[in-house]
């Protein structure tokens, strides 16, 4: 799928692999909608991203991922600007082993809402065009972190989700592509100030810090080329691709149906 003029929502779009998905989607044509809580950084990057490429390329929403509510109005206003919807990028995500319900609710529940709402939109059987759905997970969706059971348990989440996903689009003709990300460590803020995010597990944050030293850093371009390639390459469906400083692989699952 060529992305020029293809019409995209990025959540969590105003830092990290957000803002390097949005400006990767914009340098390749198509206009995106940045969904984000921070409204001030939001409306600061989108006029930015709008004096780089073009007038009206960029939108910012305000919109938290745990309101359903707020999705769909969101995604309602993307439709009614730019004509409809192609791509959704469910990104938004955050560590917090101690408020771990809203950890849940964010990186697990988020993706789900945004999900079912974009499909509202693109689904070929209910008069969408089709399109691509990839969302965000860590390599904590393949392998366990013990410094973070909850964030680990939320991206196995995302991972199972998109697989099945993209088994029901298949089985269904929905028209639509579904593909998770899995990156190591990336060089962003989310990095910062780990061993206040691990709550109960923080005597376990050396350990992390040790992890991060073996396997090294990501940098968010290397996120962003595998985004293009499950975006782009129509054959990807169904699929999880693991990101780390060494290489890329398509994770392998055992057949258990």
């Amino acid at each position: 799928m060529a992305l020029n003029n293809k019409i995209a929502v990025v959540t969590g779009a105003v830092m990290g692999i957000g803002r390097a998905v949005t400006e990767t989607l914009l340098q390749h044509g198509a206009k995106v909608a940045l969904l984000d809580v921070n409204e001030i950084a939001g409306k600061n990057l989108t006029e930015t991203l709008n004096q780089q490429h073009g007038t009206g390329k960029a939108l910012f929403l305000k919109c938290d991922v745990q309101s359903e509510q707020e999705i769909k109005d969101t995604f309602q206003k993307t439709v009614e600007t730019f004509g409809g919807i192609d791509i959704v990028c469910n990104n938004a995500g955050i560590l917090n082993e101690e408020t771990w319900e809203k950890a849940v609710s964010t990186n697990l529940m988020g993706v789900i809402r945004g999900t079912y709402v974009g499909m509202e939109h693109m689904n070929k059987l209910t008069g969408g065009r089709g399109g691509v759905i990839i969302n965000m997970a860590s390599m904590a969706g393949i392998g366990p972190f013990p410094s973070c059971p909850v964030y680990t348990a939320t991206k196995h989440g995302v991972v199972g989700f998109t697989r099945a996903m993209g088994a029901a689009s298949e089985a269904s003709g929905y028209g639509i592509r579904f593909n998770v990300i899995c990156p190591s460590f990336v060089q962003t803020d989310f990095l910062a100030n780990i061993p206040e995010k691990l709550g109960r597990f923080s005597h376990l944050a050396d350990a992390a810090h040790k992890l991060v030293d073996t396997l090294g850093i990501l940098s968010v371009s290397e996120v962003t080329e595998c985004f293009l390639e499950l975006a782009t390459d129509e054959s990807k469906n169904g699929e999880a691709l693991v990101v780390f400083p060494k290489g890329k692989t398509y994770a392998k699952f055992p057949s258990v149906l």
